[in-house]
């Protein structure tokens, strides 16, 4: 048999039909679900395999006080028919309340649900975030959310296949962040747009499975249907003893181990990233794209989208980037929420203070999450130090409930998208590492980590 990619394995063993593949996990949340259930009902199915699909609530809950009933009528209701749904259809759910809820994309590697050679789909974009660990994983939309539910399979064309190699070792104060925001300025928010990817190269293999979540997370803001980093040693080591892995953990792991690219294997894009190159990065537009060295300047516009991202942040081309002030810092999200993420904030929030006139809310990917950072003496650093410390969420990546930026409000923000009005109506978003998102925290400015470890 010819040499064949990590990628192509785990295609071919899905492959049901004819651009029909298979779902191994099908992770269900409340924004992207109703009308997939209505659909079901409608059409009289039952869901295909409840045993391979779990259920939370995310993107609408509040991360403030959980014993107070849910304000905002939106997020109330689709929290309330993601319950109904569930029930009915007998899905697992980690409930609302409860300590097993989080983000979907953080709950599945805690659980340890997601794991190589798997297939997992979501309806939400950020599903990227499990190729981390060696899976094919697709954000899929709400009607194809219905057709997982009622099947458990896709249909998706195989695409073309593009393989990123991280040239080298990161330097002081490098982050998985700068790394991923490094590409996606290399190549374009459509560099690999209808292709899946395949992240290779020394310091991919040097990045922790949190590292790699978040630059699988970001995959799809470079336009990529998928993104993957073929599991080695530090997956499994990840993985071991987590409550869902396999009963036989030495068979899982030798069958585990043949999801590796094979030599001589080819991609149909080859592209590489120069590591040494890369210094903390931060966003200075309205896209993941448009992101500069903190060294450097804000660019002059090279098009019309530039002219007009210039205008909705509110800067000038030729200022330097370090020093533009900020009054809303936001430490959280499916890219940054997990529990390493937390220790790098915790490090350079450690013994200083907020800056006054500076908000900060800091906000788990899981409860689990929260009850690590707890017993780690963490949510103290943060308490502290003068930020919020909040339930587990989506939170200010997506804008919901309290957690919004007020219009004009600058925020440095450990999310993966900066879009207009993302954070909130008007807001104005720099993306940015844990670390750099703590030392504007302290600072009050978009700031050099770098400095403040010195």
């Amino acid at each position: 048999m010819a040499p064949r990619t990590a990628i192509a394995k785990i295609w071919d063993e899905h492959l049901v039909d004819d651009d029909l593949i298979f779902c191994d996990l099908h992770l269900v949340q409340e924004v992207s679900s109703p009308q997939a259930f209505d659909e079901l009902r409608l059409g009289g199915h039952g869901v295909r395999r409840p045993d391979r699909t779990i259920a939370t609530a995310d993107h609408s809950v509040p991360t403030a006080d959980r014993g107070l009933p849910i304000v905002d009528d939106m997020a109330r209701l689709q929290v309330a028919a993601l319950e109904r749904n569930v029930e009915e259809f007998e899905i697992p759910m980690r409930p609302y309340r409860s300590l097993g809820q989080g983000i979907v994309h953080v709950i599945g590697p805690d659980l340890g649900l997601t794991q190589p050679g798997m297939t997992i789909m979501c309806g939400d974009s950020h599903t990227s975030t499990h190729g981390a660990f060696g899976a094919l994983a697709f954000g899929i939309g709400t009607s194809e959310v219905g057709h997982v539910l009622a099947t458990q399979c896709l249909v998706q064309k195989e695409q073309p296949t593009i393989r990123v190699n991280f040239v080298g070792r990161r330097g002081f104060g490098v982050t998985a962040k700068d790394l991923v925001l490094a590409m996606i300025g290399q190549i374009g928010t459509a560099g690999a747009t209808g292709h899946f990817v395949e992240y290779a190269g020394e310091a991919i293999r040097g990045l922790s499975m949190e590292g790699r979540m978040t630059v699988c997370n970001m995959t799809v803001e470079a336009g990529a249907r998928a993104g993957l980093v073929a599991a080695d040693d530090t997956t499994f080591a990840y993985l071991e003893g987590r409550p869902c892995v396999p009963d036989d953990w030495d068979a899982a792991v030798a069958r585990w181990r043949r999801y590796v690219t094979d030599e001589g294997a080819t991609f149909d894009r080859e592209i590489d990233v120069d590591v040494e190159a890369i210094v903390p990065r931060v966003t200075w537009g309205t896209n993941p794209g448009q992101s500069i060295a903190i060294t450097d300047v804000v660019p002059e516009p090279q098009s019309d989208g530039d002219v007009r991202a210039l205008q909705y942040m509110g800067l000038e081309a030729g200022t330097p980037i370090a020093g533009v002030p900020v009054e809303r810092v936001f430490i959280g999200s499916c890219t940054n929420g997990r529990i390493e993420d937390l220790e790098a904030a915790a490090e350079v929030m450690r013994g200083r203070r907020v800056k006054e006139g500076v908000r900060v809310l800091v906000v788990p990917g899981s409860m689990a999450v929260k009850a690590i950072a707890e017993e780690r003496g963490l949510a103290d650093v943060f308490i502290d130090a003068g930020a919020e410390w909040r339930d587990a969420g989506c939170s200010m990546c997506v804008g919901m409930n309290e957690d919004i930026l007020a219009p004009g409000e600058r925020c440095a923000s450990t999310s993966n998208r900066n879009f207009e009005g993302r954070q909130g109506r008007l807001g104005r978003t720099h993306l940015m590492s844990p670390a750099m998102a703590a030392a504007a925290a302290v600072t009050g400015t978009i700031a050099d980590v770098r400095e403040l470890a010195a």
